[in-house]
């Protein structure tokens, strides 16, 4: 089964999404060199000029690369322009926009279907000559193969001769379910065996990855993705749910790399801006999360709570969750994860201090855990390095400025850092301390702040900073109703753990 991605072109469709030339290069070899998927939808003609140069650089990247023919560039039935336009980018795949339902061609085009098809040949012809390859879009087939099926067969009877690679079949509305989708493509199928039908879902209904397994089902060679589902309205079918649904409910093979697609949806959650909800399958935080004690007690007992989506598969590793439902067994199997081992009755403390914070609906992690043991056991406070003082000052027309005073074991150290923002320079002052010690210090790879709904101004804030420490990666979490100090609370925790991993 072959697969095309269309995060650079369709996912760049989401409500406030737009690549940058870097952007766009580097995801563009995540999915070719990591992924290994087999075709990649770069953009559409005529965008505007950032956009030409940004593809005139991927094509000569890809050129070098031996891997021109998997780029491919949307275009439109307008005499030569677009494949003016693509000519001049360096590209030689065109995947020609058309219409694909009577009411489209009828109404928004205001041609007859004979007018539309002279159109399309005319580009064809034209792109025969120049040596570009030509894949045609059936803009709005969902819709024609319901509502207008004569006109359908009309526009694929009479091109299904000509020099066409793929014919792609769009629910560009989102309006198909597995049923009919079935029923659709195998009617297609049967009906021009001889053809490369692609399907293009939309997830209007939330049914784009159920209905390209029944596209598959039906026999289509390829699907098209975007990685975490970006694209116009509800989104396209994300690449990682149809990877695993292909992989392990139909048995059907692809070039995919399994392990790349986690490190893949990360790259691009960070450059589009649009976050991955943390029960998005194979790829959400708490996917592969047990919540139930009752769970973790099965997982010891011959894995009774496993499924064929191994975290390994991934790039991931299970984990245990820690809250008023965990049980001894999630919180031991997390203990052991950190060497820690305690007696029964350290076990039930810990367990009861767990479920008590879980009431107040804090998120308890692993790596919270030696400073609850610590709490709980009454042993010296697992801090080692404490918060004296800090001052943060902003006005307007001037930079933030933090003076931070810290205490490591005995000793105090204090710093006075301006920054681009009042936590900026909190983290410039701290690492500055830092430097002067040749401490070590970790890299931000990511900062959330949740805002409760409701609007109240003094409502808690909580501040989620991902960090990475000698390639192992991890979160902190603060809890204010400032979020630059929750922020700094996360800070402080996170200097605390990797002296502890020291």
């Amino acid at each position: 089964m072959e697969i095309l991605d269309t995060t650079l072109r369709d996912g760049e469709q989401t409500s406030g999404v737009s690549f940058s030339y870097a952007e766009k290069m580097h995801i563009t070899r995540l999915l070719l060199e990591e992924l290994r998927v087999d075709r990649v939808e770069l953009a559409s003609a005529k965008v505007s000029e950032g956009e030409f140069e940004t593809v005139c650089k991927v094509a000569e990247w890809a050129a070098s690369k031996n891997m021109l023919d998997r780029i491919e560039i949307l275009g439109f039935v307008d005499g030569t322009v677009s494949l003016d336009w693509l000519t001049r980018a360096g590209c030689r795949v065109l995947n020609l926009l058309c219409k694909g339902s009577l009411k489209h061609c009828s109404e928004q085009l205001r041609k007859t279907p004979e007018e539309h098809l002279a159109d399309i040949k005319f580009v064809l012809a034209e792109a025969k000559k120049r040596g570009i390859d030509v894949n045609i879009y059936l803009e709005d087939w969902s819709n024609g193969i319901r509502h207008s099926p004569e006109y359908v067969f009309y526009m694929v009877d009479n091109l299904k001769d000509e020099s066409i690679r793929r014919f792609m079949l769009p629910d560009t509305l989102g309006i198909l379910n597995p049923e009919n989708t079935l029923r659709f493509c195998r009617e297609m199928i049967q009906r021009y065996p001889d053809l490369h039908f692609d399907f293009h879902a939309h997830n209007d209904y939330d049914l784009a990855v159920g209905n390209s397994y029944s596209a598959a089902l039906a026999g289509v060679k390829c699907l098209h993705t975007t990685i975490n589902g970006l694209g116009e309205r509800a989104g396209n079918a994300p690449l990682t749910s149809v990877i695993a649904m292909l992989h392990d409910q139909l048995k059907i093979k692809t070039n995919i790399v399994e392990k790349k697609l986690n490190r893949a949806s990360r790259v691009v959650e960070s450059y589009s801006g649009i976050r991955i909800p943390n029960n998005k399958p194979v790829i959400g935080d708490n996917v592969f999360t047990q919540c139930a004690g009752i769970h973790a007690d099965g997982d010891n007992k011959n894995k009774l709570y496993y499924n064929d989506l191994l975290p390994e598969r991934f790039g991931r590793e299970r984990e245990y969750a820690l809250g008023k439902t965990s049980g001894k067994s999630n919180i031991k199997k997390n203990l052991e994860a950190l060497g820690i081992t305690l007696d029964n009755e350290a076990m039930k403390k810990v367990t009861e201090r767990i479920i008590e914070l879980g009431d107040k609906k804090e998120i308890v992690t692993q790596d919270d855990l030696p400073y609850i043991v610590s709490d709980v056991m009454h042993t010296q406070s697992a801090d080692t390095i404490k918060m004296v003082n800090f001052s943060l000052s902003l006005a307007r027309g001037l930079r933030p400025t933090a003076t931070v005073r810290i205490k490591i074991g005995e000793e105090e150290y204090e710093e006075t850092m301006p920054g681009d923002g009042q936590f900026h320079a909190f983290s410039k002052a701290v690492w500055k301390i830092y430097n002067k010690l040749g401490k070590p210090k970790p890299a931000l790879t990511d900062y959330n702040v949740t805002i409760p709904a409701g609007g109240r101004t003094d409502a808690l804030v909580q501040t989620t900073i991902a960090w990475n420490f000698n390639g192992k990666d991890f979160k902190t979490r603060g809890l204010d109703v400032d979020q630059t100090i929750a922020a700094i609370k996360a800070t402080m925790r996170m200097l605390n753990m990797i002296e502890n991993m020291q």
